[in-house]
């Protein structure tokens, strides 16, 4: 008699996120099951996530020294330092 390995999962997910998941795996050539699967081996196999999780948009704090930088690289009057001693220094007084 051979022993049943298989066992079952309930997830809830976004509808939306449900239905575009089902049609990129279905275009992939495999149906939802599969991919979680090869998601879930992935992550053994990796003993973590199998990528990198990361914000890829800058946080409003990033966004705001960018934006800094921006106007102080086109104002003129900006204070400008030719060496990281000299800036170093002017920060030292």
């Amino acid at each position: 008699m051979a022993v049943k390995t298989d066992t079952s999962m309930t997830i809830r997910m976004n509808r939306t996120v449900k239905q575009e998941a089902q049609q990129l795996f279905a275009n992939l050539g495999m149906d939802m099951t599969t991919a979680i699967n090869v998601f879930l081996r992935q992550a053994i196999y990796h003993n973590g996530l199998p990528f990198e999780v990361r914000f890829e948009n800058p946080n409003a704090t990033t966004i705001a020294a960018l934006e800094e930088g921006d106007r102080m690289i086109k104002d003129p009057d900006a204070k400008r330092f030719s060496s990281v001693d000299e800036l170093f220094d002017e920060l030292e007084n």
